[in-house]
């Protein structure tokens, strides 16, 4: 048998053990182990890629519990969503934004860089609607591996908009977008969570998304 790993308490690193029992005559008589630094054995490893499926989340029971005493209150983000959803757009498809992080509640946007990728931005509400903002990130040929195509970026800001602004106790907080990997986050105001591709998003009208976070709630 193959341990789990362990941290071992002699090196302080991460090992395994490999076990091998020993029988005479098929009586036990005892074990052989192996110790193995995860170090040594994972010099030339590679990350395998993850499987990209939809995974929904419930969240904070006390938030679910609550959710139809709360409304939506119009944020400085919703006032200025259209302008907002154009500058994601432009820095998505023109300017090197793989992944975008887009928080309607508080009113603010988290970039990631393919060439910066180790670090994000932070911009709020005034900051991105401001048209200078595009001269803070050089201009980017669109990724040829992405996932998604500009157009199909276009439409899911549209979706999110709408719903955004669908019913006033179960909307949409916040929503992440990758282009590399085609990953569309979701996280709504019963704190419910959605993780999907986004090809799957954009075949759901928004009567499915009402119907399904109402019955989660009711569930829940």
């Amino acid at each position: 048998m193959l341990s789990s790993v362990y941290r071992s308490m002699y090196s302080s690193t991460e090992c395994v053990t490999a076990l091998q029992a020993v029988r005479i005559d098929k009586g036990l008589v005892g074990f052989i182990a192996a110790d193995f630094s995860l170090d040594k054995l994972l010099t030339d490893s590679r990350l395998d890629n993850p499987e990209l499926r939809w995974q929904q989340f419930k969240g904070d029971p006390a938030v679910r519990g609550t959710v139809f005493m709360q409304q939506r209150i119009q944020s400085q983000l919703d006032d200025q969503l259209d302008s907002v959803h154009d500058t994601v757009h432009a820095l998505m498809t023109a300017h090197g934004i793989f992944h975008t992080k887009i928080h309607y509640s508080s009113g603010r946007c988290s970039f990631w860089l393919l060439d910066d990728p180790y670090r994000y931005r932070i911009h709020g509400v005034e900051e991105i609607i401001d048209p200078d903002l595009s001269l803070v990130y050089p201009l980017h040929t669109y990724p040829a591996e992405a996932k998604v195509t500009p157009a199909q970026v276009r439409s899911v800001l549209d979706g999110l908009k709408a719903l955004r602004f669908a019913d006033e106790t179960l909307y949409l907080r916040s929503s992440s977008l990758n282009i590399m990997n085609g990953m569309l986050g979701l996280t709504f105001s019963c704190d419910g969570s959605h993780y999907m591709p986004m090809e799957e998003f954009l075949e759901k009208n928004l009567g499915f998304w009402i119907g399904e976070l109402a019955a989660e709630k009711t569930d829940g």
